[in-house]
């Protein structure tokens, strides 16, 4: 492709409280914390901020507070390159924050309190709808009203935009939502829950996802932490390794490996191609504190993907 893969991302923006601890409590322990930050992040923008980055044309719809959060949120996103003539600032609700906390394993748990994300209505996607109309890739998560999220999802599909769902967190979905996307990217638990079972053992998660495919989803890449992703699709399957990395912290791996992947399936390049491209760029993000500021550049991620 000749011109940035064009992409618009509807979902959510959340200032994220960080806590670094030993590890993550348990329901009624209390764990003395360290480092504390406030860091920019939220589902749909970190996934708008990771296609920015890994060279997307990338427009962000949804809602922020009037308060400060909601003016850090949209200067970060502007400062990644993101267009937010699409995000409302909404006097209504105060702007998104998520709780996390985060073990020296690199490993998070992670409350949201939605604000004005929970706002976010049919109304704002469409008047949308022509950026939505014009882009290649449509990126939507769970974090914002299913209606709105819906909504989106059939502007794209009547102008034959490409509509990837990220459906977390994890939640279950009628199959006719999951219909309209084209492709989708859980994670394992989420991916179990679509199918309304929970993991016993060790599942085959290529299985999982060829059930998937088999209620008329396009394309299913199941992401596995640091075991890598399956990819699945009609007649074509992938099982493919995530490079070895010292993981620090993995918030906003899932996001990046979203927004990267609409990225490089909007340049042209083929499932698997596409998928090692995104695997990768989650892979360098859990190298690094944080969820926006981890996200790589595509020149960190071509440098990264070059052989040795």
């Amino acid at each position: 492709m000749s011109r940035p893969a064009k992409i618009v991302v509807v979902g959510s923006a959340n200032m994220d409280l960080v806590v670094r601890a030993e590890h993550i409590p348990s329901p009624g322990e209390t764990v003395l914390g360290g480092e504390f930050a406030i860091i920019p992040g939220g589902k749909g923008a970190n996934q708008a901020v990771a296609a920015a980055r890994a060279g997307g044309e990338v427009t962000f719809v949804g809602r922020v507070g009037t308060d400060a959060f909601g003016g850090l949120l949209r200067a970060e996103l502007e400062h990644a390159g993101v267009c937010t003539h699409t995000l409302k600032s909404d006097s209504q609700a105060p702007s998104g924050v998520a709780l996390i906390g985060v073990s020296e394993a690199g490993e998070n748990a992670i409350m949201v309190a939605p604000g004005a994300n929970g706002r976010v209505c049919e109304t704002d996607i469409l008047e949308a709808e022509s950026v939505i109309a014009e882009a290649d890739w449509l990126i939507v998560q769970l974090e914002i009203p299913l209606e709105a999220a819906l909504c989106a999802m059939k502007i794209a599909q009547k102008y034959a935009t490409q509509v990837l769902l990220n459906p977390a967190p994890a939640q279950p979905l009628p199959y006719s939502f999951l219909k309209c996307a084209d492709v989708i990217t859980p994670n394992e638990h989420e991916a179990l829950t679509l199918l309304g079972r929970t993991a016993k053992g060790d599942e085959d998660m290529e299985s999982v996802a060829e059930e998937l495919v088999g209620l008329g989803i396009g394309t299913v890449i199941i992401t596995l932490g640091a075991k890598g992703c399956v990819a699945v699709r009609k007649n074509e399957r992938h099982s493919i390794p995530a490079p070895e990395v010292k993981a620090i912290d993995t918030t906003a791996a899932g996001d990046c490996f979203s927004g990267t992947l609409a990225v490089a399936m909007g340049e042209g390049m083929k499932l698997e191609e596409a998928t090692v491209f995104a695997l990768h760029a989650a892979s360098l993000s859990v190298t690094r504190r944080g969820a926006q500021p981890s996200l790589p550049t595509r020149a960190e991620l071509v440098a990264f993907l070059a052989p040795n």
